[in-house]
């Protein structure tokens, strides 16, 4: 019988899945501009100061639209809610700066959903393979009556959920062969997080998963301890796995947002006009930075091509392969995640 899903769906957090990497100069000088501020000055009761933690470093797309929410709290409350921005884990992996939301000393913090699974069981639905099949449907559910939803299932356990941004789609790469079908991973070595789900992805897929702690996974690529490994394109430049992996497939396997999660204690001491003031910079925060990371993805997948980088880009076609293939996982996970819930997204996508 299967064991809960607390004990069962663990994850590697502190912002290793995707989170610990610094791009390229030049990619990061070429983020969209900051959208104008608009909107009618706030006014309250009060000054107020906002710690604001992330796990992912200053260099890259989360932190980006940080220092846009950052612009319109301060501009829109005339400098009377001040928001100081914490990048790289300064202040505690994503479960630390959780726990320390709900203990006060934080005011927010905006981690991948992964890391909450323990907390949040339904969120195991963004671990699920292809259910977001273009980034378009991601934000359909995540800004639609789903995604809301899901904000209020999580403001709860001394938190207030109020927006939604993106960590981005999950790629592969391997030092082997070019993969275009299930069969091309039959045997290979996949380094993936440990996390119940992606070790049935890479299992039913023929592939032979093998969790490892992301600040080993370059060494053991460059040695063969394993074959691949994946993450998005901006880790796998970042850190540099074009050197030791000669193939990518953008497969697009699972997206993973960030949800953007306020104190409690904070938040029942702001007047309703802050509050109300943050959830509109959250969601305008929201929209930037997805436009930033998708930018970002594109670059980098060019920069990886001319380093001499093989990618292959899947076919619809040839994606429906990997698809049919992953069906015995979402009959694995339906009841324990919700089947309700995997058949809205799902109705989404149609």
């Amino acid at each position: 019988m299967k064991t809960s899903t607390t004990k069962r769906l663990t994850t590697l957090v502190g912002g290793t899945l995707f989170a610990l990497t610094t791009l390229h100069a030049n990619a990061a000088t070429q983020m969209p501009p900051f959208p104008e501020v608009t909107g009618d000055k706030v006014e309250a009761d009060g000054e107020y100061k906002i710690k604001f933690s992330i796990g992912t470093t200053q260099s890259g797309a989360q932190y980006r639209g940080l220092e846009y929410f950052e612009k319109i709290v301060e501009e829109r409350s005339g400098g009377d809610v001040q928001v100081e921005l914490f990048h790289s884990a300064q202040l505690g992996d994503d479960l630390q700066a959780v726990s320390n939301l709900q203990s006060g000393t934080l005011e927010m913090t905006a981690p991948s959903t992964s890391p909450l699974v323990g907390m949040f069981p339904e969120f195991a639905v963004f671990d699920l393979p292809f259910l977001f099949p273009t980034p378009e449907v991601a934000d359909n559910v995540l800004d639609g009556e789903i995604g809301q939803r899901m904000l209020e299932e999580a403001s709860r356990q001394g938190l207030v959920a109020i927006g939604w941004a993106e960590n981005g789609y999950r790629q592969l790469t391997n030092s082997e062969t070019p993969v275009k079908e299930p069969a091309d991973l039959e045997g290979l070595k996949i380094r993936t997080m440990q996390n119940d789900i992606h070790l049935d992805i890479w299992r039913t897929l023929g592939a032979n998963p093998t969790p490892m702690s992301f600040a080993e996974l370059f060494t053991a690529l460059e040695q063969g301890v394993v074959d691949g490994q994946e993450n998005p394109w901006i880790t796998i430049e970042a850190s540099k796995f074009y050197e030791v992996q000669d193939y990518a497939s953008e497969t697009n396997h699972v997206y993973t947002p960030f949800i953007t999660l306020v104190s409690a204690r904070f938040w029942d001491r702001l007047p309703a006009e802050y509050q109300q003031l943050l959830r509109e910079a959250a969601k305008e925060m929201g929209e930037y930075e997805r436009k930033v990371s998708r930018t970002l993805n594109d670059q980098i997948k060019q920069e990886l091509k001319e380093s001499g980088m093989n990618i292959t880009e899947l076919s619809p076609e040839q994606v429906k392969v990997f698809q049919e293939k992953l069906a015995p996982v979402y009959d694995e996970w339906r009841d324990e995640i919700g089947g309700e819930l995997i058949d809205s997204i799902r109705q989404v996508s149609q």
